[in-house]
């Protein structure tokens, strides 16, 4: 079964740091492309960072650029997502994203950050 499952969110204070992990499962991991994606309440689902299989650098968001860091570990099917410098606007629900095809998109079901004094 492919699935996509997200943890690590939670509450952090402005200029903390959290670090998202994706265990992905039922398809052979390391040669897609991996994404998170955010999702504020009452906004549109928005793009955050992208890392491509077989490479350990990613492209991002300008407005996560510089505090927010992906990488993967294909030995353990695992795409994460370092948060730093965290602020009020980062928060949001976190999902991970991969497609298989043209057919085929996978989402989890998502973690939650608040960012909060």
């Amino acid at each position: 079964q492919v699935q996509l499952v997200e943890s690590g969110g939670g509450l952090a204070h402005p200029g903390g740091s959290l670090r998202l992990s994706c265990v992905g499962t039922g398809f052979n991991f390391r040669t897609f492309t991996m994404r998170w994606y955010r999702q504020p309440d009452g906004k549109e689902r928005e793009l955050v960072a992208s890392i491509l299989g077989y490479h350990d650098s990613g492209d991002y968001a300008d407005s996560v650029k510089g505090r927010f860091i992906i990488s993967r570990d294909d030995a353990k099917n695992t795409v994460y997502l370092q948060m730093n410098n965290l602020k009020p606007e980062d928060t949001a629900v976190y999902y991970c994203y991969t497609r298989l095809g043209l057919q085929t998109e996978v989402w989890g079901k998502g973690t939650a950050v608040t960012v909060s004094s």
